[in-house]
């Protein structure tokens, strides 16, 4: 399902109009994203989804290419889990 469809999909479920549908999912984004950037606090929707900021610790690897090794820096990652409904949800015939 791409966005539009999603878009269609929560404004006849909702039923209101496509443009607020959009409205509305482009806000959740917007504050998401704000959530994981800050790293702070996470994102919960109990039984569905959370959206939290990672940090990654610097680590040696291989250039695949050429074997040589290399150095990855240190940084930070989006780490989104599934909550229970939603993994109920996977494995339901």
């Amino acid at each position: 399902m791409n966005r539009s469809e999603l878009v269609t999909a929560i404004a006849d479920r909702a039923q209101v109009t496509r443009k607020d549908a959009d409205g509305v999912l482009a806000a959740f984004a917007d504050i998401a994203g704000e959530i994981v950037m800050k790293g702070d606090e996470k994102l919960t929707i109990p039984g569905f989804l959370t959206f939290e900021r990672t940090h990654r610790a610097a680590r040696a690897a291989r250039n695949p290419q050429t074997g040589e090794p290399i150095e990855i820096p240190a940084g930070y990652a989006a780490k989104v889990s599934a909550g229970s409904k939603l993994k109920d949800a996977a494995k339901a015939n």
